[in-house]
């Protein structure tokens, strides 16, 4: 008798095809993450063959930014994001403005209404968090008893500035998303909210919202989560200290997200830094990390399913215009920023390749554009494919970073 499996179907068949195709790219000198994405479009919609559940795998890839963010959090205490508040809150809102200005540029070039110009510009304007942090992982930027060995003091602090600027692109990327219906009838969308004294409201909610979530984090869930896990650890069952750590984390994140209105990613990165404080810190990533790893990889083959194929060749020369804007001129605004800070030339460099991309906030925004009637099918699959091709391109922009270095790597 068969059975309905779309679940484990869309497991099994992502993680097959990404072995296989992460490996063969790794034979060919080229990041696994090329093969995953690659995986991805082999099992999308838009190619024949075996095809995952278009639904299912981006919700599976949730788990993987979760996971992640708290990875991070646990080796990014609250002392560090307070050290790099005053390059990533300014250099963020200012990188974010840039690109989209020149998003809405080449939307203006190309004849959409100034309403689908913003949204587009905004898509392209912020980082996507896999990506970054797998990168900086990679490379041994996020300090830990691992890497803070084996890594320069200066590829460390470049690793906390990366990551308090993602914090920083990921906040106003909330306030974006429960702002944009406010606006939506004004920019010549779908009236989503009424304006004048009701929007001031809805921006204070929003922003008391994550106000009380951080507070409630920082008062209640620093004490709270290591005291749970000390007496997890009394009992000696290492099973049920890696249930706990995996709960904390999935179940701060889907709480910030249902009560406070904040990201799964930020509620899970704030888990981990709470928890970094703690003496199990240590021992909560290594337990996490298998589960990581492999819905990690479940994020590029979903990002890979949405790409279709035919937006290379249809739309090619305003998508090569999209993934420039992205690479280069989001890039050099980063870059500006970071040297206008006092930031080092090898320091812009290493913002400059690591922001060079975009992904998961990208494809929230951009649907939900769609359904304002604010950002056109076109538009939507250009940032699909830039995301796609950028991501493709980010570990290439990483080995550039390093050729124009100009202090050696340590040794």
């Amino acid at each position: 008798m068969s059975h309905a499996t779309p679940l484990l179907t869309t497991i099994v068949g992502g993680l097959v095809f990404a072995f296989v195709l992460g490996a063969l790219a790794l034979r060919l000198r080229m990041p696994p993450l090329v093969g995953y994405l690659c995986a991805g479009i082999l099992v999308g919609p838009f190619t024949p063959g075996f095809q995952a559940d278009t639904v299912l795998a981006p919700e599976l890839a949730e788990l993987g930014v979760i996971l992640l963010m708290f990875g991070v959090g646990l080796h990014f205490s609250i002392r560090d994001l307070l050290a790099v508040k005053a390059i990533a809150v300014p250099g963020a809102l200012v990188q974010i403005a840039v690109a989209t200005a020149l998003g809405m540029g080449l939307a203006h070039g190309l004849g959409w209404p100034l309403g689908e110009g913003l949204v587009f510009g905004l898509c392209l304007s912020v980082a996507s968090t896999v990506v970054l942090l797998r990168a900086l992982q990679e490379r041994g930027w996020l300090e830990s008893e691992i890497t803070s060995k084996t890594v320069g003091a200066q590829e460390q602090e470049d690793g906390k500035i990366a990551v308090g600027w993602l914090v920083v692109e990921d906040l106003a990327m909330v306030l974006t998303l429960v702002l944009l219906p406010a606006f939506s009838g004004a920019l010549g969308g779908q009236d989503g909210a009424p304006a004048g004294d009701s929007l001031l409201w809805t921006l204070a909610l929003t922003l008391g919202k994550v106000a009380a979530f951080v507070t409630l984090m920082l008062l209640v869930g620093r004490r709270l989560i290591p005291w749970m896990l000390e007496r997890i650890v009394r009992t000696g069952n290492r099973e049920l200290f890696r249930l706990a750590v995996l709960s904390t984390a999935l179940g701060v994140a889907y709480g910030a997200t249902q009560l406070f209105h904040v990201s799964f990613a930020l509620g899970a990165f704030f888990a981990g830094m709470v928890l970094a404080e703690s003496p199990f810190s240590h021992r909560a990533a290594e337990e996490s990390l298998p589960l990581r790893d492999a819905f990690t990889v479940l994020f590029f083959v979903s990002v890979g399913m949405l790409l279709d194929p035919e937006v290379l060749f249809q739309d090619g020369w305003a998508l090569l215009a999209t993934v420039l804007i992205i690479t280069v001129g989001k890039s050099l605004a980063a870059y500006g920023i970071a040297r206008l800070f006092g930031r080092n030339h090898d320091t812009g460099l290493g913002i400059a390749a690591s922001l060079g991309q975009i992904g998961e906030f990208s494809f929230i925004l951009a649907g939900l554009g769609v359904s304002l009637g604010l950002l056109s099918a076109r538009g939507q699959a250009l940032i699909l494919a830039a995301a796609i091709v950028t991501i493709l391109l980010n570990p290439l922009m990483f080995w550039l970073a390093d050729r124009f270095r100009r202090q050696p790597e340590p040794a």
